[in-house]
């Protein structure tokens, strides 16, 4: 069975459900918003990621309607959602504290957007059912939010914001309150229901596994701008720039200075008294540049001998093990004090450690394995 990729954003001629067009927020003299540009698309679950303070949440509450742009245009399926109130906007919000009714019954919670808007009964009824089934909650239906546990409320929440089969959903920090078994289970859930009810998704959150669980694409965020949107997977394999790869799972930065030494390959002198490494890169520098190469700890050996073949080695002595159960990431300090994680995975139950504090030991690399980035 070929499957299509699922990339609107790859296609010249798909229109984006969501445009922010040149965005920026102001809150007195704070830019909470800086000068933003960014399309989404239909069924996508994008992700908004970044640090507290960096203007995640604003940018979600300017689509939710409760704050308005200081300049540019927000469009939601080509129409500017300015001047449209939050209740006429074809968009629901759930939020971290799930905000539900203690004195109502799950069902009377769902039912409760679609009684409002004067639906037919027998409707209210089919439609509340499809929810309750949608997120297993058949059988809690007569039950109060006290009465049911936390990942169960979430899952109310969630039909409740999605019963008036909203063209966008807002998610902020949705899965905060939960245990990290329940959320992991739950980031599966909300991905499924996310497909089956073919809406948009916007989460916000500041967890970088779940924006890598959970989304299409990811936009990591900083002081009220962009850094970065891409696919999870491009997040951590290829980062433009050294704030998102520093910000996306573990990364060790080595600066130094590039040297062409041919085609898209470089020679970096890191340290004075040692050899200069080899890295590939289609960013080009010039001699002299200051640049910066990131590598993750998985793409990084280590054994007790200089390996023959490695286009990277460099001695140093084991400071620190962190035994991860899946893994060990052994901390190593390189002459001139760098330090460097490298990780090895535990594929045996019983194995003796093959290296211990103070051991002297060689961390080798491949020329591709690390991303060459200007400062």
């Amino acid at each position: 069975m070929n499957q299509t990729v699922f990339a609107p954003w790859e296609d010249p001629n798909e229109k984006p459900l969501i445009s922010f067009k040149n965005v920026t927020k102001r809150f007195g003299d704070f830019i909470a918003i800086d000068d933003l540009t960014l399309d989404i698309y239909t069924q996508e679950f994008f992700a908004l990621l970044g640090p507290s303070g960096c203007g995640k949440t604003t940018m979600m509450r300017m689509l939710a309607g409760f704050e308005s742009p200081t300049k540019g245009v927000i469009e939601l399926a080509g129409q500017n959602i300015a001047p449209i109130p939050p209740n006429k906007r074809a968009v629901n919000m759930m939020f971290q504290s799930y905000a539900l009714f203690p004195h109502l019954t799950v069902y009377d919670n769902i039912a409760f957007g679609l009684r409002r808007g004067n639906m037919p009964k027998n409707d209210i009824d089919d439609r509340v059912n499809e929810m309750l089934k949608l997120t297993r909650l058949e059988k809690f239906a007569s039950r109060k939010p006290h009465q049911i546990s936390g990942g169960q409320r979430q899952r109310v929440a969630l039909a409740r914001s999605l019963a008036k089969a909203p063209k966008l959903l807002l998610l902020d920090e949705p899965l905060g309150a939960l245990d990290a078994k329940l959320r992991q289970a739950t980031q599966f859930e909300l991905m499924d229901i996310q497909e089956k009810t073919g809406t948009t998704f916007v989460i916000v959150t500041h967890d970088q596994e779940e924006a890598m669980t959970v989304a299409s694409r990811v936009a990591v965020m900083d002081e009220g701008r962009i850094i970065q949107v891409a696919t999870p997977q491009r997040i951590y394999e290829m980062p433009e720039s050294v704030y998102v790869a520093d910000f996306i799972g573990e990364v060790n930065i080595i600066r130094a200075k590039a040297k062409p030494a041919g085609e898209n390959k470089y020679h970096l002198t890191w340290s004075d008294n040692q050899p200069p490494l080899t890295a590939m890169s289609e960013r080009p520098f010039s001699e002299g540049d200051d640049c910066a190469l990131a590598i993750r700890p998985e793409k990084i050996a280590i054994n007790a001998e200089r390996p023959a073949d490695a286009d990277n080695a460099i001695q140093g002595k084991v400071h620190d093990i962190a035994y991860l159960g899946n893994l060990s990431t052994y901390h190593v300090e390189l002459p001139g004090g760098q330090m460097v994680k490298a990780q090895t995975a535990n594929t045996r139950r019983v194995s003796r450690r093959s290296f211990t504090w103070e051991d002297t030991v060689w961390i080798s690399w491949t020329a591709t394995a690390g991303v060459l980035l200007a400062e």
